[in-house]
């Protein structure tokens, strides 16, 4: 596992060049590539509005402690037990159907929001445990890099991959 960052210089640095790779791979694809689904049902673009609402979720619920069902627009009892097998699936139908330009708009659109945001946070904020009565007391940090980096490296392998089977 990587080192974590110790300031908001090395986050950055770590998100931008996670960023990077994915919009590498996600731009030399092809119509048909992007919208083709892999083994699991997800295509490369499914994949992508997969991380837009995530980041969403981070700035609005992890960020801005907003309550998550209003920070997702879904009904409350779709984030009651916080499982992704329940919350996935309905991010997944809401987007399917997008068009590509208007999924990568919204994907670079909400990458920018959230850069802008964590510039603007200081370090020490992000050190903060996310839940009060969490008694490991995890840092927002790992929210963080766990829907930037981590999230974004692991959808850019899922995309290679399914591309790779073609």
């Amino acid at each position: 596992m990587p080192r974590k960052p110790q300031t908001t210089a090395e986050l950055l640095k770590a998100i931008e060049r996670e960023w990077g790779l994915l919009l590498a791979v996600a731009e030399t694809l092809t119509d048909a590539q992007m919208t083709t689904p892999d083994a699991g049902g997800w295509s490369p673009k499914d994949n992508l509005a997969h991380l837009t609402e995530w980041m969403n979720i981070l700035m609005g619920y992890h960020l801005d402690s907003r309550p998550a069902h209003k920070v997702m627009k879904v009904p409350e009892t779709v984030t009651a037990g916080w499982s992704m097998e329940v919350i996935n699936p309905v991010l997944f139908e809401r987007n399917r159907d997008l068009p590509r330009k208007d999924v990568m708009r919204k994907l670079k659109r909400t990458y920018t929001q959230l850069y802008a945001k964590l510039k603007a946070t200081p370090f020490k904020t992000l050190l903060k445990p996310r839940h009060a009565d969490d008694p490991k007391k995890r840092p927002v940090l790992l929210w963080v890099l766990g829907d930037t980096t981590e999230h974004f490296k692991e959808h850019r392998q899922t995309i290679q991959r399914g591309i790779a089977t073609k």
